[in-house]
């Protein structure tokens, strides 16, 4: 029940008003407070709980799709709740609560877990119902249509009574996928025999395409995770902010039909319905409302204005192949494609800034097209920043990253074993996972396949300190060059008690 406080103001004008206190007695998430949260939770079997702040804009953003959650779930009699960290300070800081919204489940005080759903009212239900369910629940005749219709996806085992063998492993994947999934299980076989399937099969049913998937091979955990994630994906599905992260998670790549409006999406999905039954567990194709998330396209290596529009992610290899924007989105055209694609048949595109004619300064500039040879390909220590323009940190880096470069410029004994080296990794494609920036990592001459990231305090020295332990050569910065050192070990000799000890240069800490 959403509340009804402006639709009565706007009836009653200044004839009368409605509390706030009224305003919360209509709504069905229930609010807590440091007093009673414990003997709530205590009392009730599950609980969601969203801790948040009045100013928090995702906070604000969640707030209708939590109520109407709510709403739905109150029926199933699963409390959804929520707790202001502005006035609950005490209470927040006991449940640990270090961001907003934070979500997290109860079952009783002593079991707490973070929500790890999308932040969407569908979802937030969906999520709850499997958290009220036992892991693997028992089915029957009676129960079974009502059973497939508790999520878009339900996945009911069929064993028979005396195979604990299948039931076991069937009951341990479902212990590992319960978040994900609903699981339930019937030994009847004349149900079995009903459904059109054998004793032991595993069946996902769900709410698009053929409506039901069987699966009757060898029950291995990551052959059946494997094809519960082929099978309860659509043919020809949609990106948005709920899908993304499945998609992007499941192992294979994925196709975006770009399209600015929903009859054109369907459109497109209807016509690529049978291309995605041929690829179906090579690769996902989806609709992308190109209005919404156009900008995506440019991720992608697309013009971000010119729609309709396709591309192929594949986050396994981090690689993008973008489809001709002046060609026509027709199915024939980019069913080839996609094979060509599937078959290593086209090349990647790379975006990279030109190639530098000349380095300036003692920090190397690395781009795309010359990150081989710069990074990977040689055998040198690379300590090399991902940075982007925008990024105040990587500003305030700047300086002390030049002078650390310098360091090594400055002995020649160093210059062909360390390259300190910078990439603007928002101007060109790179093969690593970057999720901040600046983001540090060091490629030993003799393991480029597993670069070292850096996670100490922004100083000279430091960087220094985590080069020489982490690459091959183990060079020190501050060692002086041979002849000055043989200069000094001469002036020692002449004048000792007059020589001065070497003094590494002091650093500020960012």
């Amino acid at each position: 029940m959403r509340s009804f406080a402006p639709w009565a103001l706007s009836l009653l004008g200044v004839a009368g008003q409605v509390s706030a206190a009224d305003a919360e007695t209509s709504s069905d998430v229930i609010s807590l407070k440091q007093e009673d949260f414990n003997d709530f939770v205590a009392a009730n079997g599950l609980v969601l709980a969203e801790f948040f702040a009045p100013w928090c804009g995702h906070c604000k953003a969640l707030a209708p799709k939590y109520e109407e959650a709510a709403t739905e779930l109150k029926a199933k009699n699963i409390p959804l709740v929520k707790v202001d960290c502005t006035e609950e300070e005490q209470l927040c800081q006991e449940q640990g609560v270090s961001g907003y919204p934070t979500l997290k489940v109860f079952r009783g005080l002593d079991d707490v877990k973070p929500y790890q759903g999308a932040r969407q009212a569908d979802a937030i239900v969906s999520y709850m119902v499997k958290q009220s369910l036992p892991a693997v629940s028992a089915v029957t005749e009676e129960t079974l249509e009502d059973f497939k219709t508790l999520d878009k996806i339900a996945i009911v085992g069929y064993f028979a009574e005396d195979d604990s063998e299948s039931a076991e492993a069937y009951t341990s994947f479902a212990e590992s996928q319960r978040d994900n999934y609903l699981f339930g299980s019937i030994n009847d076989p004349a149900i079995a025999s009903a459904e059109g399937v054998k004793q032991p099969s595993i069946v996902l049913y769900k709410d698009f395409d053929e409506k039901k998937a069987i699966y009757d091979g060898a029950l291995e955990a990551e052959a059946l995770l494997s094809w519960v994630k082929t099978a309860s994906t659509p043919l020809v599905g949609e990106v948005g902010p709920e899908t993304y992260s499945g998609y992007i998670t499941a192992g294979i790549p994925l196709a975006y039909i770009f399209a600015e409006t929903a009859e054109e999406r369907t459109k497109f999905a209807e016509e690529f319905k049978p291309i995605a039954e041929k690829q179906k567990g090579a690769i996902n194709i989806a609709t992308i409302d190109a209005k919404a998330f156009g900008a995506h396209a440019g991720n992608l290596n697309l013009d971000p204005k010119t729609f309709p529009a396709f591309a192929i992610q594949d986050p396994a290899k981090n690689a993008k192949y973008p489809f001709d924007q002046s060609k026509e989105i027709s199915a024939k055209d980019v069913g080839k494609f996609i094979q060509d694609v599937l078959d290593g048949k086209v090349e990647p595109s790379i975006k990279s800034e030109p190639i530098p004619e000349t380095q300036e300064g003692h920090v190397t500039v690395v781009v795309a097209h010359s990150y081989k040879d710069l990074v990977i390909e040689n055998d040198k220590d690379v300590l090399l920043e991902f940075y982007a323009p925008w990024c105040g940190h990587c500003k305030a880096l700047a300086p002390k990253y030049e002078e650390l470069a310098e360091l090594y410029a400055s002995n020649a004994e160093f210059a062909g074993k360390v390259t300190i080296a910078k990439i603007d990794a928002t101007a060109n494609d790179v093969p690593d996972s970057i999720t901040g920036f600046p983001t540090i990592k060091l490629f030993p001459a003799d393991s480029k396949n597993e670069p070292v990231e850096y996670s100490g305090s922004r100083t000279v020295e430091d960087l220094a300190s985590f080069v020489k332990e982490n690459g091959k050569y183990g060079i020190d910065a501050y060692a002086a060059p041979a002849s000055d050192a043989q200069d000094e070990k001469a002036a020692d000799a002449e004048s000792p008690s007059e020589a001065e000890p070497s003094k590494k240069p002091e650093h500020d800490e960012l």
